[in-house]
């Protein structure tokens, strides 16, 4: 091949949250020849991970669909764009008929954060739908700290973010950003900040039932039996009540509930928490000092503690330490990003708003509180099986695969079946999608424009990159942001030819309209017809982009003119001449601004938390169980669909029982061999891995595996599909505050696995499950 036909093209990578800035060596047939990192990336700097070196082979991938199927005659077959569209509207348009809004439901997947086309255009297609039954992946993940956000500041993406680069103590729980690459803390290179932080003469504590590849890197780590983290939190801030350390500094005066928390920790002391976490007295002690003398400190937690039984308390309890030892909007502590498009809570008068309400409507059949206007995927099943009005019979998944994700998946795999329509936008026919009625292809990653609207929201520092496609689309895929629409106007009535740019200009309309209406944005008073005209040709989730940018806090306004006056005036045309994206520079205080509470101030102990402290006073009265069962992350592996790709999958089996070498000898399990665990919903057979890095009387099983079910198309998978843990996952063990799932401490019986050769077994042992 001649040198002069390759070309490199940079690009952000869309496959966690660390937004990390890649370049693509393309050669002129558009194959995808090697991803390295972006050495002039203004956030990444060259970093680069397994996910991020392997994007080439999911573009590559031939298991990746690339025409729609239709089912007929109970198989899916290949089929055209129209014929597709037309099937759904058959099948959907009884449905709609009957008149019943909730008939219908949508289930939205984490990639959904990481495209335009889904954090842009899904909200017109669940208001075309009407329905209340809305689902997604952030009930099985990070629920509990929103709400726990929006109770203490107003909005649930107000989530303060660890000051990575500027701390001098970081105490860690239930998070593996080694592992994960941050999450609710976007942040490239993690491994490499964190021991910035340790060679500047800081200090990291892990709180982990497992020692994690982040564990091993901090000064300390204890084992907190998993559950209890919100016990451990609330020890720690009586601790620095009782001692006289709490001092929250200057914003105490923008602080209401200060008089309050000292009351609402008492019972909660290391003494009387400290058989139930596992961490004896005096260590919990010496942690909470540790923490009150840093000079700056950020109490960072993560999925570990949010899916468990005390998930929102748990949220809660970390800000109010991060409020307690004077770190809350603050350098070195936690604070806010201000992200250049898409900030909810960077304008209008600021200070005070409306609050947030939890439970505006509730589930039908177990009555789970709505959140952020979607119900807990824990009951999405029960919401299709139980007869009535309201019952689901069409649901359609975007970018997920619940029958991997979601608690209890044998439970949920059966209801699938009693659904009139099943809908799937996927790149692939896995577990979910190949039991559906249509599916309908995406394009590669690697094939559509890429800003990351969410995931800056949440970053460490503000930058703001724009990506442009780094090979041609395929002319045979539908850009996704189309097929939403058309999604939308089969939704609304208006069939599957429904116009496809008139609806594109309806949603860009409503965008511009709020804007028009938003106290202190440059388009504030103008008419929203005016507003689209004057962004020029372009059509999509660019020209939506392009608005938010330049009404953005960094923004150029509508005509240009408008900028913060030191020379950053940014649209999507600046950004597009910034390959290597656009540094907007560290974190500042955003204190009172970003506040939407009614009274205007930090809302220290919000009465629907507080309230629920009773039920965690009266947990440390319970036994523990004997054994549970615990998740984990791992840095080859981004949820159900990384695992289709040869990099990431080669080496030893990673899906493994890991065991506490005691446990194992009590349970008379040998490394290597197979292992039956069972819960109240099911039971797998996986090899055991026996270790000392995880806790007596906890067993982890990583997710996002199970690739063995019929009529999925997932070859690589297939080889080595490891057991879906969510098989044991209980879908009526949820936080009772959010409704969030339960992963996390759920109690197990284990054994060796049965030999079929021997007529005699020992059964699996640990207590009732």
């Amino acid at each position: 091949m001649a040198e002069e036909s390759v070309s490199t093209r940079h690009f952000t990578c869309p496959l966690c949250e660390a937004t990390c800035g890649l370049a693509a060596e393309v050669d002129g047939d558009g194959r995808v020849l090697k991803v390295r990192g972006d050495a002039d990336d203004v956030f990444s700097a060259g970093f680069i991970c397994p996910k991020g070196a392997s994007i080439g082979e999911l573009h590559s991938d031939p298991d990746r669909i690339s025409t729609p199927y239709v089912r007929r005659d109970g198989e899916l077959v290949a089929a055209g764009w129209d014929e597709a569209f037309a099937a759904i509207e058959a099948k959907l348009a009884p449905i709609r008929e009957y008149g019943d809004r909730d008939a219908t439901a949508l289930y939205l997947g984490n990639p959904n954060a990481h495209t335009l086309d889904g954090l842009i255009y899904l909200r017109g297609l669940a208001k075309a739908l009407g329905t209340r039954n809305v689902f997604s992946a952030t009930s099985v993940d990070q629920l509990p700290k929103q709400v726990s956000s929006a109770a203490m500041l107003g909005s649930g993406l107000s989530i303060p973010i660890p000051d990575v680069d500027r701390t001098d103590h970081m105490l860690i729980l239930g998070a593996n950003p080694l592992a994960s690459n941050g999450s609710l803390m976007t942040a490239p290179d993690m491994r490499g900040r964190l021991r910035a932080l340790r060679e500047r003469g800081g200090r990291i504590v892990v709180v982990d039932p497992r020692r994690s590849r982040t564990a091993e890197l901090a000064d300390e780590h204890h084992a907190i039996r998993p559950g209890r983290d919100a016990h451990l939190l609330a020890a720690l801030a009586h601790t620095l009540v009782e001692e006289g350390l709490a001092d929250p500094g200057p914003l105490a005066a923008r602080i209401a509930g200060l008089d309050e928390i000292g009351a609402a920790v008492a019972p909660f002391s290391p003494e009387a928490v400290a058989a139930a976490c596992g961490i004896g007295a005096a260590d919990i002690r010496r942690i909470a000092r540790d923490l009150a003398a840093a000079p700056t400190a950020a109490v960072y937690a993560r999925i570990g503690t949010t899916t468990q039984e005390f998930g929102t308390l748990a949220s809660w309890l970390v800000d109010v330490l991060n409020v307690l030892t004077g770190n809350f909007d603050r350098p070195g502590g936690v604070m806010f990003p201000l992200a250049a498009a898409g900030q909810t809570n960077s304008r209008g008068p600021g200070g005070r708003g409306r609050g947030f309400e939890l439970g505006r409507w509730r589930s039908r059949v177990r009555g789970l509180p709505e959140a952020f206007g979607e119900l807990p995927a824990s009951c999405l099943a029960e919401e299709i099986t139980e007869p009535g009005e309201g019952r689901i019979r069409a649901l359609f998944t975007i970018a997920g695969n619940p029958l991997v994700s979601t608690p209890n998946v044998g439970r949920l795999a059966a209801a699938l079946d009693k659904l009139d329509l099943l809908v799937s936008v996927d790149c692939y026919l896995n577990e979910t999608s190949s039991r559906a009625d249509v599916v309908l292809p995406v394009p590669s990653p690697l094939e559509r424009a890429h800003y990351d609207l969410a995931l800056y929201q949440l970053a460490i520092r503000n930058v703001a990159n724009f990506s442009r496609p780094v090979v041609e689309p395929d002319p045979a895929i539908e850009p996704e942001w189309r097929t939403l629409l058309r999604l939308m106007g089969i939704a609304a009535g208006a069939g599957p030819e429904a116009d496809v740019d008139a609806l594109d200009d309806l949603v860009a309309l409503e965008v511009a309209r709020r804007e028009t209406v938003t106290e202190g944005s440059p388009a504030e008073g103008m008419d929203a017809a005016d507003v689209l005209a004057a962004l020029g040709e372009r059509r999509g989730p660019e020209r939506i982009l392009d608005l938010m940018i330049r009404c953005g806090p960094y923004g150029a306004g509508i005509d240009g003119r408008a900028g913060r006056g030191d020379g950053i005036a940014l649209t999507l045309g600046a950004l597009e001449g910034s390959p290597h994206g656009i540094d907007l520079g560290p974190l500042e205080p955003r204190l009172p601004g970003l506040l939407r509470t009614p009274s205007g101030r930090v809302e220290l102990c919000p009465p629907l938390l507080v309230a629920d402290l009773g039920r965690l006073e009266a947990a440390l009265e319970r036994e523990p169980e004997p054994l549970v069962l615990i998740g984990r992350r791992q840095l080859r592996s981004n949820n159900s669909w990384m695992h289709n790709l040869p990099h990431l999958v080669r080496g030893k089996d990673r899906c493994t029982l890991q065991v506490n070498p005691i446990d194992a000898e009590r349970l008379g399990l040998a490394d290597g061999a197979a292992a039956s665990v069972t819960s109240r919903t099911g039971t797998v057979v996986v090899p055991v891995e026996v270790t000392d890095s995880i806790m007596e009387g906890v067993v982890s099983i990583p997710h996002g595996w199970g690739h063995d079910a019929p009529g999925a198309r997932l070859s690589v998978a297939a080889e080595r599909p490891g057991v879906n843990s969510n098989l044991l996952a209980d879908d009526l063990l949820v936080d009772r505050l959010s409704g969030n799932a339960v992963l996390n401490g759920i109690p197990v019986a284990v054994g060796p696995a049965p030999d079929p050769d021997r007529s005699a077994q020992r059964e699996p042992v640990a207590g009732p499950v």
